[in-house]
């Protein structure tokens, strides 16, 4: 059965993805340095300086940047993704100088934090051919082809495997012999975790989950990292943990730049898509709704279309407002609208010329599938290829060239610590 004939047959698999209050989390990383600033026993960390502190929304970067950011092959790729990520990460490399350096990795180890219940592949990975470690594999070659298929270059990027590049979990481990527990602890996502499911039942590697992502950007001399809001207290966190590492190993004379670079926070612009069936939650590949909760950046236009005509709205009347706190399905509807519209019109002024939610959902379908038409089209040209060896060639070039980089931190952070250069 070819690509094409599995797509149309085979529905989506729910993985495993948390729910997070993105809103809190934005307000947390805005004053994270004073909310959870470390207690005697955290350390003596010295507080950001305004140039390594920053938030930002702007794409366009300094010549001489270096950006990173990453994405978990636990599913097909959805609308919120792409229009909260992906689609950032290709007006940024659009815009940026000629001389940055753009990472963008398919975040592997993440994913496993969650591991399947059985030894079969069922649980929160879902079932797939070849058990749990095939559909890992699977996943991840079809999230590397979804970020060429959305306009990434793989000349102009590094696209590779988080795993393929050991300096991630190398550097992992020696920030976490700098890392507080406590600030662990109090992270929204965790503390989400935990209340849901009780902090017993929490994996060291869910918790350590902040300490990875830190390391990722690091390792790689990021100077700026896009990340969703539900993301953003993490890069505070690979902030100060830069700041613990060069304050705990400082440089020689003083005037040398510090080992670890502090990032800034491209935050996404975009409002977050809603769920089609739960338009109070995020859209989200491990909702229990499955398939019709989501839209993935390849659905088909007869998926699409289905999914936006049962999209939840309400029965408050059926014409059309705009407000998110008391009409969610709605406004949800009026988002994604917004995201495909070639006028650009607000959700406000489409509300206004939109007579009814039938001729709502009739629109926002036919927007999402001439957006994502092209994506679909070349996701299959790019997965047909050399029966899929393009995409794991690509994959390792990329890894080549992440080594690289990743090896130019390394020695230093290596011969910082100590473990590296030669014995007195």
């Amino acid at each position: 059965m070819t690509i094409r004939a599995r797509m149309k047959a085979n529905s989506l698999i729910p993985p495993r993805t948390g729910h997070s209050r993105a809103i809190s989390n934005l307000r947390a990383a805005r004053n994270f340095t004073t909310s959870v600033r470390p207690r005697a026993s955290d350390g003596d960390v010295p507080q950001p300086s305004s140039a390594g502190a920053s938030i930002t929304s702007s794409t366009h970067l300094p010549p001489g940047s270096a950006v990173f950011s990453g994405i978990q092959p636990t599913g097909m790729p959805h609308l919120g993704n792409y229009l909260g990520a992906l689609r950032q990460w290709v007006k940024i490399q659009d815009e940026a100088p000629q001389d940055a350096r753009l990472i963008f990795s398919i975040v592997d180890l993440h994913a496993i934090t969650a591991p399947p219940r059985d030894g079969h592949g069922k649980g929160e990975w879902g079932a797939g051919g070849g058990g749990a470690a095939g559909t890992l594999r699977r996943y991840k070659r079809e999230a590397l082809a979804v970020l060429m298929a959305v306009g990434l270059s793989e000349e102009r990027c590094t696209l590779f495997w988080q795993s393929d590049v050991p300096a991630h979990s190398e550097l992992m481990w020696i920030l976490s012999c700098q890392a507080s527990t406590g600030m662990l602890s109090r992270m929204t996502q965790w503390k989400d975790k935990s209340a849901k499911e009780g902090a017993p039942n929490q994996r060291l590697g869910l918790f350590s989950y902040p300490v990875l992502q830190a390391a990722d950007v690091l390792v790689h001399g990021a100077t700026h990292v896009p990340v969703g809001e539900d993301q953003s207290q993490h890069l505070e966190f690979a902030r100060y943990t830069a700041r613990a590492f060069n304050n705990a190993y400082p440089l020689s004379p003083s005037s040398s730049p510090p080992v670890l670079r502090e990032p800034t926070t491209i935050l996404s612009p975009h409002k977050r898509i809603m769920s089609l069936t739960t338009p109070t939650s995020k859209m989200s590949k491990s909702d229990p709704q499955g398939a019709k909760s989501r839209i993935s950046v390849i659905s088909s236009p007869e998926h699409i279309r289905k999914s936006i005509r049962s999209a939840l709205t309400d029965m408050q009347s059926d014409r059309i407002s705009y407000d998110p706190e008391t009409r969610p399905g709605v406004s949800n509807l009026l988002d994604i609208f917004n995201s495909f519209d070639k006028e650009a019109r607000t959700p406000e002024v489409l509300a206004e010329e939109i007579e009814d939610i039938r001729t709502l959902k009739h629109e926002t379908a036919e927007a999402v599938v001439q957006g994502l038409a092209g994506v679909r089209e070349k996701y299959l040209d790019i997965m047909e290829r050399e029966n899929r060896k393009y995409v794991d060639r690509v994959a390792a070039e990329g890894a080549e060239k992440a080594r690289k980089s990743a090896d130019e931190t390394m020695r230093k952070v290596r011969e910082a610590v100590g473990l590296g250069g030669k014995c007195p």
